[in-house]
């Protein structure tokens, strides 16, 4: 078998000569899971690991966390077939391998400040079990200098080994929004970067046989940095101009997506939400790039508080619903639909509407496969059992729900005069008025009463 630092496209173009490979992905969330998939599927041999265990076990269980009910399916039937396999030692598994993969992200303290010692953590064991002529690839996104000046540094300095001569180092900046649970790496427009042509080589040639398709190659990897941070900024910008123009609607009596209807524009992400996770991350990495570089970003910070507060107004709206209903908000039972995941606007809306004294329940259909700990509480096994007795219905995010709503009946099962709550703008406003709710949501300005 050749050394893939300096692999050849030939030597892998059949699952026959990518079996004799073996790939480790460290780090067990939705980037590293969907990775690990991806590779098994074209034949590789996968070990999956982490610095947390119970995300290992998680995943021998079947039932991993952060991702969709599919994946999961889908990563029990790799497992089974031998092609997916886990490791509770990282070492163990980086001295078995040909590629690694580090699908750890970085993380953020209080002050909204990077934390990579987690990323640091996991980079000196690799280093200490890495072997000559391995390739390692980082997949996710990092700050400005991270990747060589965090990843790359703390490799070399504890392998041993220099990058490009005795090890390859590349870097794949990719970023999937909180709410993307369906997505795989082979529909991905991959990118990959590296300081030197052996790495970009042969980790192009490698992420080609997953995608089936070229890949975008960089010679300069704080260009790849800075494309990525860029590209999540200007979501979360325009994701804030939408909900700035979707509360302007209401307060107007319009209806957003009416005017969405008039100017031809039937793209999801043009639609107003509370989702502000989906950037989040990004953004923050890129304002703390300019912090680092004494710079301001004016626009892009004001777009993160725009989008912040939008939880505080799906509050709002749930507050004038009930009103409308002659009910308040601190007597109210709610009952909400959707999945809740740690540390999303989701999870603050709960917060919120406890806060102000509303009582919950939760069906999220999901709850299996995310981290539901500290709402366990709130569960109920079905949408009936959820709505029943309640004041108002709020739908946060779940496209799979949507499809199996019986108006007509959950009507019968709530304390009326009851109110709903539409905060993905996916069911008209005149379907839920015609079984007899009192109907909000962002930017259906057109439809309060």
């Amino acid at each position: 078998m050749p050394a893939v630092l300096r692999v050849r496209p030939e030597e892998l173009d059949t699952v026959e000569k990518r079996q004799a490979y073996t790939v480790s992905v460290v780090g067990c969330r939705q980037i590293g899971i969907l990775y690990a998939i991806a590779f098994a599927e074209v034949g590789y041999k996968v070990i999956y690991t982490d610095l947390d265990q119970s995300l290992v076990r998680s995943i021998e269980k079947g039932r991993p966390l952060y991702v969709s009910r599919e994946v999961a399916i889908k990563l029990k039937r790799l497992t089974k077939t031998g092609r997916l396999t886990s490791a509770n030692d990282l070492k163990s598994a980086v001295s078995q391998s040909d590629i690694i993969l580090i699908a750890i992200q970085a993380k953020f303290d209080e002050k909204i400040r990077t934390d990579y010692s987690e990323i640091e953590k996991a980079c000196k064991q690799i280093g200490n079990a890495l072997r000559r002529n391995t390739l390692v690839i980082y997949v996710g996104i990092t700050g400005l200098g991270a990747a060589e000046g965090v990843i790359k540094e703390k490799l070399e300095s504890t392998s041993g080994f220099k990058v490009g001569d005795s090890f390859g180092f590349a870097y794949n900046p990719i970023y999937l929004p909180y709410s993307q649970k369906l997505a795989t790496i082979r529909e991905q427009k991959l990118k990959i970067a590296a300081s030197d042509e052996t790495s970009l080589a042969s980790a192009s040639v490698v992420l080609e046989t997953i995608t089936g398709k070229a890949i975008q190659r960089i010679t300069d990897i704080k260009t790849a940095e800075a494309a990525a941070l860029f590209a999540i900024t200007k979501k979360d910008v325009d994701m804030a101009l939408t909900n700035e123009l979707a509360i302007f609607c209401e307060k107007a009596g319009i209806d957003y997506n009416e005017i969405l209807r008039v100017l031809g524009i039937q793209d999801i992400d043009a639609a107003p939400t509370i989702s502000e996770e989906n950037y989040r991350d990004g953004v923050n990495l890129l304002l703390e790039s300019a912090e680092n570089l004494t710079t301001k970003l004016r626009i892009p910070s004001l777009a993160r508080q725009i989008n912040e507060q939008m939880t505080a107004h799906a509050v709002n709206l749930v507050q004038d619903a009930l009103r409308s209903c002659g009910k308040t908000l601190r007597r109210a039972r709610i009952a909400l639909l959707g999945n809740v995941q740690f540390q999303t606007a989701a999870e603050m809306l709960v917060q919120l509407l406890e806060k102000k004294g509303a009582k919950l329940n939760l069906y999220d259909p999901a709850a299996m496969m995310s981290e539901t700990t500290g709402l366990a509480r709130l569960l109920k096994k079905s949408v009936n059992e959820a709505v029943e007795g309640t004041d108002c219905i709020i739908l946060i995010n779940p496209l799979d729900i949507v499809k199996r709503l019986n108006l007509k009946k959950l009507h019968t099962i709530v304390k009326t005069p009851a109110a709903f709550i539409d905060l993905t703008g996916i069911i008209e406003p005149q379907k839920v008025e015609k079984e007899g709710f009192v109907y909000r949501g962002i930017g259906r300005g057109a439809r309060k009463t």
